[in-house]
This record gives C-alpha cells, structure tokens and sequence, in this order.
C-alpha cells in the first residue's frame, strides 16, 4: 500500500484524513463501496496512518 502513497512521511492527523478522503475517493471510482472497504479493515485512517509510518513496506511482525 505504501507504494500508492504520497512521497511523505506524516503523523499529522488531518494530512491522513486527506489521504483516507482521497483514498474512498478513488475507490468509489472504481465502484467499491466504503461499506466494502469497512468490512475488510476496522480503521481505514489506522490503515493509512501505519503505511505511512512505514514506508519500506514488509509485513508487520
């Protein structure tokens, strides 16, 4: 996911906001609902918070 991500590194809360509003954004887009985004992560600002936190990707251990 990290990848898909701005070139930054944030912990502001209102930059990930942005990005989660523009992520169900183009989502939407595509024709997935935030319903079916909701159902596979409890938290999609978590989501996008972690992979900006940690860019170089991997699996959480």
């Amino acid at each position: 996911m990290a990848e898909h991500l701005p070139n930054a590194s944030t912990d502001d809360p209102g930059a990930v906001a942005d990005l989660v509003v523009e992520l169900l954004a183009s989502a939407g887009r595509q024709g997935i609902a935030p319903k079916e985004i909701y159902e596979e992560v409890d938290s999609v600002f978590h989501l996008v918070s972690e992979a900006m936190q940690h860019r170089g990707g991997g699996l959480a251990g």
